[in-house]
C-alpha cells in the first residue's frame, strides 16, 4: 500500500500562483511515477501533468503546458505541483496518484490523495 497525503490547495485571485504538495509512505516511492489530476465540478477528472519514477521525465495537458510544473524529491518521498499564471478555469478539486513503474495520462493510477481544492477568483 502507499499512503498519499495532500497539501497546499487554497484560494487564490487569478495570475497567481500555489504549490501543491503530495507525501507519499508506505512503499519505495522511487518505484513509482507521480501524476497529477483535476476535476472540477459536473465535468470529468482529468489529466494535468505527470513524472517518471526518477523525475527525468515529465508530461503536461496542453491547458496547462507553460504555467504548471511537476517535480519530486525522491528523498522526502514529495511531489509537488507548482502552478502559476492561474485562471478561474483551474479551479478543481486536484489529485495526486501514483502509477507502479510507468507514468500515464489516463487515471489508471494504483494509489490516490485525498483531494485538495483549489480556487481561483476572477
Amino acid at each position: 500500500q502507499v499512503q498519499l497525503v495532500q497539501s497546499g490547495g487554497d484560494w487564490v485571485q487569478a495570475g497567481g500562483s500555489l504549490r501543491l504538495s503530495c507525501a507519499a509512505s508506505g512503499r519505495t516511492f522511487s518505484d513509482y511515477a507521480m501524476g497529477w489530476f483535476r476535476q472540477a465540478p459536473g465535468k470529468e477528472r482529468e489529466f494535468v501533468a505527470a513524472i517518471s519514477r526518477n523525475g527525468g521525465g515529465t508530461d503536461y495537458a496542453d491547458s496547462v503546458k507553460g504555467r504548471i510544473t511537476i517535480s519530486r524529491d525522491n528523498a522526502k518521498n514529495t511531489v509537488y505541483l507548482q502552478m502559476n499564471s492561474l485562471s478561474p478555469e483551474d479551479t478543481a478539486v486536484y489529485y495526486c496518484a501514483a502509477k507502479y513503474r510507468s507514468t500515464s495520462r489516463a487515471p489508471q493510477y494504483d494509489y490516490w490523495g485525498q483531494g485538495t481544492q483549489v480556487t481561483v477568483s476572477s
